[in-house]
């Protein structure tokens, strides 16, 4: 009898297993309190890129690795991927508390408030984030060092090498050239 069939109640070789019932959406657990490691990876600047995020319990258990390669972007837009991945995972973990910890701290002060977005492209995606971090019933974001990120980096970097290897997959021709800028001084 497998697992499935004796939490269904069905007697060892029954062949017709009960009708699937709805799925209940996932309530958030009060007690429930998940970390999420996020770090961008970025070759070049503009350049292929890759993100990650992986998700661990307070005991420091892993129950989620995400990873995404990208590109070209930029190392900022790499860092607020990886946080939008992480975000998308936890979301459907629904924990009570999250706490991001990224080796970003340009992406740590903004999401706090502290620092100023200029960027365009920065902006939106700080707006996206944002929006991302309203279900959660408490969140931190804290600035780690590199050396306590190494998991995170390690993830990240493997889907920059993915990154790498479709960016020189593209014809040069293909590739989309930068546009020159032209700046008028007063």
């Amino acid at each position: 009898m497998t697992e499935s069939d004796a939490v269904a109640g069905n007697p060892p070789g029954d062949a017709d297993p009960p009708a699937p019932q709805a799925r209940r959406p996932a309530k958030a657990d009060p007690s429930r309190h998940l970390i999420v490691y996020i770090d961008g990876a970025c070759s070049g600047n503009p350049g292929p890129c890759g993100c990650a995020a992986i998700i661990q319990t307070d005991d420091g258990e892993t129950i989620l690795e995400r990873a995404r390669a990208f590109g070209p972007a930029t190392n900022n837009v790499a860092e607020y991927q990886a946080l939008l991945l992480g975000l998308e995972a936890a979301a459907q973990l629904k924990p009570s508390r999250l706490t991001i910890r990224s080796d970003s701290e340009l992406l740590v002060r903004q999401i706090a408030g502290q620092y100023r977005i200029k960027a365009p492209h920065l902006k939106a995606l700080h707006r996206q984030a944002m929006r991302m971090l309203e279900p959660f019933g408490q969140v931190e974001i804290e600035h780690i060092s590199r050396t306590l990120n190494k998991e995170a980096d390690a993830l990240a970097r493997k889907a920059l090498e993915k990154a790498r290897t479709v960016d020189a997959s593209i014809p040069p021709e293909a590739r989309k050239k930068p546009q020159p800028k032209t700046f008028r001084l007063k």
